[in-house]
């Protein structure tokens, strides 16, 4: 961020509400495909990870989060036998994708809540600011 202008509160908080929405949303895509069935391991979905990174703000000190990537999980999908799935292979196996549903919803309650957090505190943020205004 050399050479730009510093970075302001808003801006600051505005990034830290667009992390947790990453967040939030990968959270809900790999819920939206929990229990999806393929015919071979390869095909089947795996989850979503978020990768943030630090930002440092030269110019104020500022330090603010980024989405460095959103890389898909190395989770291994399960196999289930069921020869009579219309997509079991020639050994009647099929593939479901590696979802915790229960971890899939702590992230996005935690996500939810985070952005709630940043939200309040920008409301505060902008409450003193006027308040600063008034009295001049």
């Amino acid at each position: 961020m050399a050479g730009s202008t510093p970075l302001t509160l808003f801006q600051v908080t505005g990034r830290a509400m667009s992390a947790q929405l990453v967040r939030m949303n990968a959270a809900a895509s790999n819920l939206a495909n929990a229990g999806t069935v393929t015919t071979t391991e390869q095909e089947a979905y795996r989850p979503l990870r978020p990768v943030f990174a630090e930002q440092l703000d030269q110019a104020n000190g500022l330090s603010t989060v980024r989405v460095a990537a959103v890389q898909r999980s190395d989770a291994t999908p399960i196999r289930q036998h069921d020869p009579g799935h219309p997509l079991a292979d020639a050994n009647g196996d099929v593939w479901t994708a590696p979802v915790d549903e229960n971890a899939e919803m702590v992230e996005m309650l935690e996500s939810s809540r985070q952005y709630q957090n940043v939200v309040e505190a920008m409301q505060t943020a902008k409450q003193l600011m006027l308040e600063t205004m008034r009295m001049k």
